[in-house]
């Protein structure tokens, strides 16, 4: 308790209180988020040897009863200077900040995992898809969606997000609260802040950020930062929000006074609703259509270019020789219409709006088969503001469509 306390008593004496961001404050430049799980690891390496002492590092200690090798980071004089710097920002008690950073620990393990995987391994999107589109995660997402049908229709109805991409992000990420990850964060954070592993592109600057966010979501919530867990990216909970996340989407669904991502379905329901609609998503409107991309090479290119940002109208990928299946993309610009076109065709029943909708072509590689292809609407993006990834965004969508086949 003592971070609590320490945090009431600065409060008293400053005469203000930390006021949580609105629920609605959307970042301008949002960081990716990173769940657990989508990174495969690399081989096992041995744990980093302890660094020589120098007057501005701590000792190695030694390996805890957890087998958690590490180096303490409270003595580093960049670690001093970051706690000293968050403290002064956002009026926090700055013994209390040094001392949680004084428990943070070096994790290896940490370092292994965030690696992407081997150069040279290829993508293969029937293969990512088995890992999510099984049968436990869709029987886990029916019961899932049977729990929590009143906080899912809640949700859409204050938002418009579909209940199916709700429970399809919930068991992507964490199997619907089974994989939530056992790191504390403080640790993975600070091991990702100030010691992050050479051999892939610098992210040190995105995990401070995150480390930063941490002391600020445990003084609003009135935790001590060292009980927090989550993955060894620092995602937090059922939905894996990142701690900025937390501050800026996460809200308190179930009106209990507290934002519990772990242990409250309202709350995790209602902060992946809340950001998914902060970053746009439109109601009723389809994340996808079937296309079969065009057999020119150029006009493939051409279509592909953009990768998964919507550029090019229905009409143009009917010109560069794509042909939509099933359902077609309407050319207007209302998603009310969309699903009236015949197979194939474009829909221009309601062709006189002056905005029609723009459509990415995305390519899913299959290892040595051939590509899938999508054609992904401006709510395909947005999945993808949750995840980077395509294939990240695909899976939501299709375990959610399979959980609401299956109920």
């Amino acid at each position: 308790m003592a971070w609590v306390i320490a945090f009431a008593a600065s409060q008293a004496h400053a005469g203000t209180a930390l006021a949580a961001p609105p629920a609605d404050e959307a970042a301008s430049a949002p960081h990716p988020h990173i769940a657990s799980g989508k990174v495969t690891p690399p081989p096992a390496a041995p744990p980093r040897p302890a660094k020589p002492k120098k007057p501005a590092k701590p000792a190695a200690v030694s390996k805890d009863a957890a087998g958690v090798s590490g180096l303490t980071y409270g003595q580093r004089a960049d670690v001093v200077a970051f706690g000293q710097r968050v403290a002064a920002q956002h009026g926090l008690p700055e013994d209390a900040v040094l001392a949680s950073l004084a428990q943070a620990r070096y994790l290896p393990r940490v370092a292994q995992l965030i690696m992407p995987p081997p150069s040279g391994t290829k993508k293969n999107w029937t293969a990512y898809r088995a890992r999510f589109i099984e049968p436990q995660r869709v029987r886990a997402g029916v019961e899932f969606w049977q729990a929590n049908t009143k906080w899912l229709a809640e949700a859409e109805s204050r938002w418009g997000v579909p209940p199916e991409i709700i429970v399809g992000v919930i068991g992507v990420e964490t199997l619907y609260g089974r994989h939530m990850g056992n790191f504390r964060v403080i640790d993975a954070l600070a091991t990702l802040a100030f010691d992050f592993p050479t051999g892939r592109s610098d992210r040190s600057g995105l995990f401070r950020d995150e480390l930063e966010q941490l002391f600020v979501l445990a003084a609003r919530e009135g935790r001590e930062p060292q009980t927090v867990l989550g993955s060894y990216a620092g995602a937090i909970g059922l939905p894996q929000f990142l701690p900025s996340s937390i501050v800026r989407y996460a809200i308190d669904f179930d009106r209990d006074g507290h934002i519990d991502l772990h242990d409250s379905t309202a709350d995790a329901i209602g902060s992946v609703a809340h950001y998914l609609a902060a970053f746009g998503w439109e109601r009723d409107l389809p994340t996808t259509y079937d296309v079969t991309p065009p057999a020119d090479a150029t006009d493939r290119a051409t279509l592909l270019a953009p990768d998964i940002v919507p550029s090019f109208t229905a009409q143009e990928f009917l010109a560069r020789g794509a042909v939509f299946g099933g359902r077609a993309p309407p050319l207007d610009s209302s998603p009310t219409s969309a699903g009236t076109a015949k197979p194939g065709s474009i829909d221009a029943s309601e062709s006189a709006q002056p905005a029609p909708r723009k459509y990415a072509l995305v390519e899913l590689e299959n290892g040595d088969a051939l590509p899938s292809f999508v054609a992904g609407t401006s709510n395909f993006y947005v999945v993808t503001r949750y995840n980077w990834s395509s294939y990240y965004a695909l899976a939501v969508i299709e375990l959610g469509e399979a959980v609401k086949r299956a109920r």
